[in-house]
């Protein structure tokens, strides 16, 4: 934590405890002057003696009931001062070096609004599985699948600040729904190559346990920025929830190996 913090990292969390040490050991080891929000809330697991462990290297912490998830990044990115902004799930972290290669991407690219890398999956251990599909940036592209890993981002503030953060009528789609916005207002963003961060894969993670309300929101926000949505989104809906079965049972088999 420090007054010249260069990225605000908002971490928000709900009963993940279990990973939180990682998610923020995986912030301090990052290579800039940074300030770390953490906006719980109101775990009833070990969060609380997490937060205490870390409490000297958070800028400021809540651990209460909150509105949301998007509410509460909107909140703690706005209680920062860094010109440079992003969030980490309590269940993700970032590797070695990942901010560092993002804000030299931005200052690559000083009309760009964000940037963004390459991330992997994980299993509940924290062990690579298979890399997330990321892709190069276009429209259309964004329009049938979102391409960029949320982990693996970061967003210059007056831009986050100038499209008003995330919708908060959003529970699952928020992010996907941020590209498309700062795009829109800002161009298009700017990409780094290499794994930045990490997106770890469970039972107990919103994606994996509301596919239909993931879909849903997916469909609304590209209705609402492409004008159109692609058959892709009727068509595999069925098939995902067969693959998601699978990989559900498949991750209890092999949550630790």
């Amino acid at each position: 934590m420090t007054r010249s913090a260069l990225v605000t990292v908002v971490v928000p969390s709900l009963n993940q405890g279990r990973f939180l040490a990682c998610a923020l050991d995986s912030i301090l080891r990052q290579e800039m002057p940074l300030e770390i929000i953490l906006m719980d809330g109101g775990s009833s697991d070990e969060t609380g003696e997490v937060i205490h462990r870390y409490q000297q290297h958070l800028h400021y912490w809540q651990s209460e009931p909150d509105s949301g998830q998007a509410a509460a990044i909107n909140a703690g990115i706005a209680r920062g001062t860094a010109p440079l902004v992003c969030w980490l799930n309590s269940d993700d972290f970032f590797y070695p070096g990942a901010l560092l290669r993002l804000k030299n991407a931005l200052e690559s690219k000083p009309a760009s609004p964000f940037a963004f890398g390459h991330a992997w999956h994980v299993n509940e251990a924290g062990r690579k599985r298979l890399p997330y599909l990321t892709l190069p940036y276009h429209k259309t592209l964004l329009a049938n699948y979102c391409g960029i890993c949320q982990p693996a981002t970061l967003i210059r503030r007056p831009c986050w600040e100038a499209v008003g953060g995330l919708d908060e009528n959003l529970q699952l789609a928020f992010d996907y729904d941020m590209w498309f916005r700062l795009h829109k207002q800002f161009g298009t963003p700017a990409r780094t190559s290499g794994f930045l961060a990490a997106n770890r894969m469970h039972n107990a993670t919103k994606t994996s346990s509301q596919l239909d309300r993931h879909y849903n929101e997916s469909i609304s926000v590209v209705q609402r920025h492409h004008g159109s949505v692609p058959i892709k989104w009727r068509m595999l809906r069925p098939i995902m929830r067969k693959v998601r079965h699978a990989t559900r049972l498949l991750r209890e088999r092999t949550r630790h190996d």
